[in-house]
């Protein structure tokens, strides 16, 4: 059977897919709404599958199909004309070519139809610093940065260099300039990149992802002289993030915990929890840097962090069980999913 990649891409764009399976032993198939569906009765064999994933390749002349082959893994993006953007991981498995695409479709998505609370958006009128967008893999933190970057671009005169791998979403120039860098495409690595992106004079820098102890600390540098960064990390909780980033650094720990003390604005934590009508809702911790905060980060108190944020929700504090509580309220989640994601389930249960 002859495939067509354009018409499968096309297809799942329609459809309303998140992602696209392309395995051997299995037909084609589209994860829509969070389940994964076949969209043929034709099982693929590694003929196919080859065939396929050498049509992706011919679609991003940027990308070598035979680098692929003897290396075994591959991850970039690429775009189709009228039909959308896609983030692509190649692999290799049981000795033939499989591949994932994600669907990113054009334009930036609407915060308010994918329920990111307005603590969330709130943190783009910080002017300097950095804000940490944090939670496991897929839980949706390049789309939340890609909302609060295009408010940026929408509200504020600013240069905004983005520092990606991939670029998901193609911001248009608005009020502001948008320079967007893809890693290995366009530059070395985030290093490279982020050091070359202060002599750009940028206000706003997002930073894909703090990889290493030097990002890291080229990152922390960044913001203490005047910039705006975002990034990324995987990990759930603020406690959890700011116990990362002060491990990866094996001396000097007490000197970190001052300058992430000083530069940190807040960490939001993101996780997708299942919807009663099928698919995930986003559920959100915002932690905000106060002066309660930075005296904990510095003194090494990061226990007590729960606690101030529980006292400090005027501030714009957002607590995960409670941004489950709201949910459910809204109709959005089932009351077994909100105590099953809660992190006091008892507490949760009164309230609801």
């Amino acid at each position: 059977m002859e495939y067509d990649v354009k018409e499968i891409l096309r297809d799942s764009v329609e459809k309303g897919a998140s992602d696209i399976f392309i395995i051997a032993g299995s037909p084609y198939a589209f994860k829509i709404k969070g389940h994964i569906v076949r969209q043929s009765e034709e099982k693929l064999n590694f003929k196919d599958c080859e065939n396929i994933i050498s049509q992706i390749y011919e679609l991003n002349p940027h990308e070598d199909y035979n680098h692929f082959k003897e290396t075994g893994d591959d991850d970039f993006s690429f775009s189709v004309s009228g039909v959308g953007r896609f983030r692509v991981n190649a692999y290799k498995q049981r000795n033939s070519a499989a591949a994932v695409l994600r669907v990113v479709n054009f334009g930036i998505p609407d915060p308010a139809a994918l329920h990111v609370p307005e603590e969330v958006m709130d943190l783009c009128e910080e002017d300097k610093g950095m804000i940490l967008v944090t939670g496991p893999a897929g839980s949706g933190k390049s789309t939340t940065l890609a909302c609060m970057i295009d408010k940026i671009n929408m509200e504020r005169n600013a240069h905004i260099i983005t520092l990606e791998d991939p670029i998901e979403y193609i911001h248009n120039h608005k009020n502001s300039l948008v320079s967007q860098r893809e890693i290995y495409h366009d530059t070395k690595d985030y290093l490279s990149a982020l050091r070359a992106a202060l002599r750009e004079t940028p206000e706003v820098i997002l930073l894909g992802e703090m990889r290493d102890t030097e990002t890291i600390q080229a990152a922390l540098t960044a913001a203490e002289t005047g910039h705006l960064i975002f990034s990324t990390l995987h990990t759930l909780g603020a406690v959890n993030t700011i116990d990362r980033i002060i491990d990866s650094f094996e001396n000097n720990q007490q000197q970190v915990r001052v300058q992430l003390s000083e530069v940190l604005c807040a960490v939001v934590s993101e996780r997708l929890v299942p919807a009663i009508n099928g698919g995930y809702v986003p559920v959100f911790e915002v932690m905000r840097v106060n002066t309660a905060v930075k005296t904990q980060i510095r003194e090494n108190r990061l226990h007590m962090i729960e606690n101030t944020m529980a006292a400090s929700k005027g501030e714009g504090m957002l607590m995960m069980d409670d941004s489950l509580l709201d949910s459910y309220k809204k109709g959005l989640i089932s009351k077994e999913t909100a105590l099953n994601f809660a992190s006091h389930p008892e507490t949760l249960s009164r309230k609801m």
